[in-house]
């Protein structure tokens, strides 16, 4: 992995960390939320090129909604602890901003364009959520066990 990576890694993990203080996170659960972040981003990053924008978001969800399960089963606690902190970097904030920007400058064209993209990606993230939430809870149960025999 690449310097770069690693760095974009740190930057989404203390990002999510950051977001996750914002809403009050308990502080025993901001690693597992800067993980949830971290590795979704950097999953986004790697497919980008290879399954383009709707592709990679989803499958980045998609990670970041498993981990977020797998933490929740885990630590015993809900699962949107984890999912809304950890889904932070792949929300489309700059293509939001951007699609008023060109709307309020009357620049249409690119409003319809930059719009049509972000909502895209939203569609991405929501599917990907769904996605794994529709896998049964008994197949994160695995998660508790290891915990159990640890303690």
């Amino acid at each position: 992995m690449s310097v770069h990576l690693i760095f974009e890694f740190l930057t989404a993990f203390v990002g999510t960390i950051a977001f996750a203080l914002l809403f009050q996170v308990p502080n025993e659960y901001y690693v597992n939320c800067g993980l949830a972040g971290g590795c979704g981003w950097i999953c986004y990053k790697l497919l980008l090129a290879g399954c383009g924008l709707f592709g990679s978001t989803f499958f980045a969800t998609v990670l970041v909604v498993f981990l977020s399960r797998l933490s929740a089963v885990r630590r015993h606690c809900p699962v949107t602890i984890f999912l809304v902190a950890g889904i932070f970097p792949l929300v489309p904030g700059a293509g939001i901003y951007w699609t008023a920007y060109y709307v309020v400058t009357d620049q249409l064209a690119k409003a319809s364009d930059r719009g049509f993209q972000t909502l895209k990606i939203a569609v991405a993230i929501v599917l990907g959520i769904l996605f794994v939430f529709e896998f049964p809870q008994k197949w994160f149960r695995w998660a508790e066990r290891g915990t159990a025999a640890g303690n």
